[in-house]
């Protein structure tokens, strides 16, 4: 039985009333499983044909799926060819909300581990530019390893606190995720660090870092742009209170009403300090009511109006000659058609590592920041190396040569474990020549091998080696 903390316990009962033993006994209810399609790489038809789990559609997400708790698709190859991301089905309900658009500029601002910026990626669709923003280094970077798996091309991931990052964004997003750090209440089902790390000062604290992020958060958005602010716990302090205090300091903002969602509740107004009945239009998702943990939603409007024109200064492209070159020669080599990466001209060197950049992307001299764009790889000697990120980011129809591995065979494990590889006895194969191939598994990519005399050496990076 799930020990909870007794003055959580009669706070909740506080405020639940007759609700309260329905929400207590939902601790003693299995928690729910889901993961998230990755558009980016495969489509729903062909998902739903591949996957070898039992799902089950999650109603308040388009690519959402319920999975058994018995399986475990993290440990499967697909996992690593980035066709779908892993995540608690209520956290799948921000994007949902904030409904992100190919062509647009989005912010997530908290945005470690990466699921809300993995999915927000997804309904890009390649088009338009993403930046994911994590304040703690060591998140931020799991936060970059995930952006590489699911193939984001158009993503940058930095690592500032919301206040500096907001210098250097002023009124750019089109739509902002403030997926707020919490007490984490709606995940004691799971998480037991955060029942022993609860106390009611701990809430107190978490609600005054939400509203400073939630204002810096403001101070980047474009006018008449949306924001989603969410947390994953129940206290109001948290949520509608937050919430009201915003609204009552930012007059230019407003909360949308975004109709009645299955599997989602009502924000409590009564629950507020002036009881502002516009809090009624914010969302909770409650583990009595739902299959999902808990979780607290609102979807912020800021109002239209003429900004003014904001001087916004472009990188500092590369213009080594011969790194240039060395990067088209190997795109004429690989690809069939190089010319969208070759008429692109927003190439960048970090040391001797080659990036590929969204053309929004400003000048971001101190910025710290992890992944400024696609990583092509690293110039050695004047050739380039592909990276680990290019594989996932490219399609085997785009390339010259490839070789397509069952999920259910021997040889895809020995490909992830680091194995070299013989030509012979491969069924699947484009192969001409000595050079770099794309290694796929059931037509998806999951990374590079270099073909030489008949061999395939394995270049899957060492970090993420299977043992």
């Amino acid at each position: 039985m799930i020990q909870l903390p007794e003055a959580f316990r009669e706070k909740m009962k506080r405020l639940l009333k007759e609700e309260y033993d329905s929400f207590i006994d939902s601790y003693e209810l299995d928690r729910v499983q889901g993961l998230r399609r990755n558009p980016i790489k495969i489509t729903q038809e062909d998902f739903e044909r591949l996957s070898p789990f039992h799902l089950k559609k999650i109603p308040w997400v388009k690519e959402g799926y319920y999975y058994s708790g018995q399986e475990r698709p993290g440990k499967h190859p697909y996992h690593e060819a980035g066709l779908y991301y892993i995540q608690e089905p209520s956290a799948m309900a921000v994007v949902e909300l904030l409904d992100p658009r190919p062509g647009e500029t989005i912010l997530d601002l908290c945005a470690a581990p990466g699921g809300k910026t993995t999915h927000i990626a997804g309904r890009l669709k390649g088009e338009g530019f993403l930046v994911s923003n994590e304040i703690h280094p060591a998140r931020a970077k799991i936060l970059s390893q995930n952006v590489e798996r699911l193939g984001v091309k158009n993503g940058v991931v930095t690592n500032e606190d919301s206040h500096s990052l907001s210098q250097y964004f002023p009124e750019f997003f089109d739509r902002i995720v403030v997926d707020a750090p919490c007490s984490g209440e709606g995940m004691f089902r799971k998480d037991e660090a955060a029942r022993l790390q609860w106390s009611p000062d701990h809430v107190n604290l978490c609600a005054k870092r939400q509203g400073e992020i939630l204002l810096n958060a403001a101070a980047m958005l474009k006018p008449g742009g949306v924001l989603v602010y969410s947390t994953c716990t129940f206290s109001p302090e948290e949520n509608e209170q937050v919430i009201e205090e915003f609204l009552l300091s930012n007059d230019d903002f407003s909360i949308e009403d975004m109709g009645e969602r299955q599997g989602l509740s009502e924000g409590r107004p009564e629950w507020s300090k002036t009881g502002l009945m516009d809090l009624k239009k914010t969302f909770r998702i409650w583990p009595h009511k739902t299959e999902g943990e808990g979780h607290y939603l609102a979807v912020l409007k800021k109002a239209d109006r003429d900004s003014g024109k904001i001087k916004r200064t472009k990188p500092e492209y590369c213009k080594e000659p011969q790194v240039i070159k060395e990067a088209e020669k190997f795109f004429q080599e690989i690809l069939v058609d190089p010319a969208s990466y070759l008429i692109r001209k927003e190439y960048i060197l970090f040391g001797d590592q080659l990036y590929l950049i969204s053309p929004e992307m400003i000048h971001f001299k101190g910025m710290k920041i992890l992944r400024p764009g696609l990583h092509i790889g690293t110039i050695k000697k004047n050739r380039l190396e592909p990276s680990h990120a290019l594989a996932l980011a490219l399609k085997k129809e785009e390339i010259r040569q490839w070789v397509d591995l069952p999920a259910d065979g021997g040889e895809i494990i020995r490909y992830l474990k680091g194995e070299t590889l013989s030509e012979d006895g491969l069924s699947k194969t484009q192969l001409e020549k000595k050079g770099w191939v794309l290694m796929n598994v059931d037509g998806y990519s999951i990374g590079f091998a270099k073909l030489a005399g008949g061999i395939l050496k394995n270049h899957y990076p060492k970090g993420l080696r299977w043992m």
